[in-house]
């Protein structure tokens, strides 16, 4: 199973948090709870542009571009957090996931909630990669993730930028 580093996405990151960090006055350890909460959000505003969930409605999931910005947010403040707690971990690969997205979102939502609670390495990393296994239910290729993250990235500096 091929292998990806995220040495780089964890470098972006942490340059945009200094940025914000700078331009707000604040440090990791007086927003993480923040940025935790910012998380399960964007995470939650995923789910809900996937649809996947949606039982009762006939109506497909949003726009492809739409879903992977909203995954891009939320693999935006992972890779904060990561960059936060101080986590070593670089290298990843798609591992067993659930059967559906559904079950792979509920998977990632209940081990987040461990890392809320016990907010170490050992189960950010286990929140983490149930999140990245989301990418192959997605349907779309790692280099196309990190695509979308990169352009986010641009808009998140961009607000900065833009006082919003």
């Amino acid at each position: 199973m091929a292998k990806f580093d995220l040495t780089d996405l964890y470098k972006k990151q942490a340059e945009l948090d200094a940025a914000i960090a700078a331009n707000h006055n604040i440090t990791y350890e007086t927003t993480r709870p923040r940025r935790i909460l910012a998380l399960l959000v964007e995470f939650g505003e995923f789910a809900n542009s996937t649809r996947c969930f949606k039982y009762w409605s006939n109506k497909p999931s949003e726009s492809r571009d739409r879903v992977l910005d909203e995954y891009a947010d939320g693999l935006h403040f992972f890779l904060s957090l990561g960059v936060d707690i101080k986590s070593s971990k670089r290298l990843f690969s798609f591992t067993k996931h659930e059967a559906d997205l559904t079950a792979q979102i509920l998977k990632t939502y209940s081990l987040t909630a461990v890392f809320m609670k016990k907010q170490d390495e050992k189960s950010y990393v286990k929140a983490f990669q149930a999140f990245l296994n989301i990418v192959p239910l997605l349907h779309v290729r790692w280099s196309t993730i990190e695509e979308a993250y990169y352009k986010k990235l641009g808009v998140n500096y961009n607000r900065q930028e833009t006082n919003y």
